[in-house]
């Protein structure tokens, strides 16, 4: 392993350095590397230039053998593929073993989204005269007025949010930079918030910050800690469905989308690189696509 090392590090910081990854993504993206070397180590390899395609197959067929899905298996693939692109650039190796390499297909999953109703619920669970009350509905209209990232969201600050234009600042994947409108329900929340519940927070600390949401002790929130204020509002509003960050940028695109906003538009407002990324947003529900039907088909009513 300790051959490995130093490219390992190398790597690391291409990764965080050029490419601008999301410490996510240079996490799962190192962890996939440790497996590999472990692998390598066990079948007594000792140059990253020695594997070849049969090296590749024994590796695939040990993936297999774990039993892992075919989006772990791809994911792992992706990311030696990415380092075998990285040791031919810096002339480590002179071929990429992983480049002949298909992908498995991965199955198709239709994102979650909230319905209306569902929403309704959890907008009605907090208590807009106690702080954190405050808080927890400023931080529920944001998630859904603009479907950022709860990363995206976590890092926010005073002067991200633009009152007089009514809109916020984001810093995506790849410190990517994107403004995206909110409206004024969000508004509302965020001046009642900022002007009341975070003052009282912040005194709690008693050390000054910028960031936008604070925890009950006056200090940043965690991500961690905005999964487990919608976690609370959940619970407080009986809801049967599992509700987390991600879910509620599924919902803002889905709404958006049902509602008519074209796929680009919302492939820009979610930071989006490839379209094909949004694409995934276009399922609708099927009372929504009646409704659709009847409304535009020729001889959908008398």
């Amino acid at each position: 392993m300790n051959n490995f090392r130093k490219y390992w590090q190398s790597f690391k910081e291409y990764l965080q350095i050029e490419k601008n990854a999301s410490p996510y993504t240079v996490k799962y993206y190192l962890n996939d590397l440790e497996g590999f070397f472990s692998f390598l180590n066990a079948e007594g390899i000792a140059n990253l230039y020695e594997v070849d395609g049969r090296i590749v197959r024994v590796f695939l067929n040990a993936l297999y053998d774990q039993q892992l899905s075919r989006r772990s298996v791809s994911r792992k693939i992706s990311t030696l593929r990415t380092f075998y692109k990285y040791l031919e650039r810096e002339d480590v190796v002179t071929t990429n073993p992983f480049s002949a390499i298909r992908l498995p297909k991965t199955e198709s999953t239709i994102p979650g989204f909230l319905y209306t109703k569902e929403l309704e619920k959890l907008f009605e669970v907090n208590d807009l005269t106690h702080p954190l009350g405050q808080r927890d509905q400023a931080l529920l209209e944001l998630l859904y007025a603009t479907g950022m990232r709860v990363s995206e969201c976590q890092q926010l600050v005073l002067e991200n949010i633009d009152f007089f234009i009514g809109t916020v600042f984001v810093m995506g994947k790849g410190r990517k930079e994107r403004y995206i409108p909110y409206g004024k329900f969000a508004e509302i929340a965020l001046e009642t918030y900022i002007q009341d519940g975070r003052k009282t927070l912040l005194a709690k600390s008693n050390q000054p910050t910028d960031v936008l949401f604070l925890n009950n002790r006056g200090f940043p929130l965690t991500e961690r800690g905005i999964r487990d204020v919608l976690n609370r509002m959940v619970k407080k509003a009986a809801l049967t469905v599992h509700v987390h960050p991600h879910k509620l940028r599924h919902t803002f695109a889905t709404h958006l989308l049902n509602e008519g906003a074209d796929l680009r538009s919302v492939q820009e407002l979610l930071g989006h690189e490839n379209l094909s990324t949004t694409q995934i947003y276009t399922h609708v529900t099927k009372d929504h696509l009646r409704r659709v039907y009847m409304k535009s088909h020729p001889r959908a009513n008398d």
